[in-house]
């Protein structure tokens, strides 16, 4: 479940293992890219936690942080699946 505070929204991932991790962050990285919002991340082992704010808006959370979100739970639920 994603969490806004200070003005960013916030959620951890948590796999299998590291190979599982970093297919997600790789499928995220294309999503962002299409979507032009990248967000700020890190990963240890398993877990990757993930960061949202629009930047050029003044660091606030705005539709393009929503959209993202959206678009990364959509990854996680897909990969979780299998």
């Amino acid at each position: 479940m994603w969490t806004e505070s200070n003005n960013k929204l916030e959620r951890t991932f948590e796999f299998k293992d590291f190979a599982h991790a970093f297919a997600f962050m790789t499928r995220v990285a294309f999503t962002a890219e299409r979507m032009n919002h990248h967000p700020e991340w890190k990963n240890i082992w398993n877990k990757v936690w993930i960061t949202l704010s629009t930047h050029d808006a003044g660091d606030i959370v705005t539709e393009k942080d929503k959209k993202l979100a959206d678009a990364i739970d959509k990854i996680y639920s897909e990969m979780s699946a299998h």
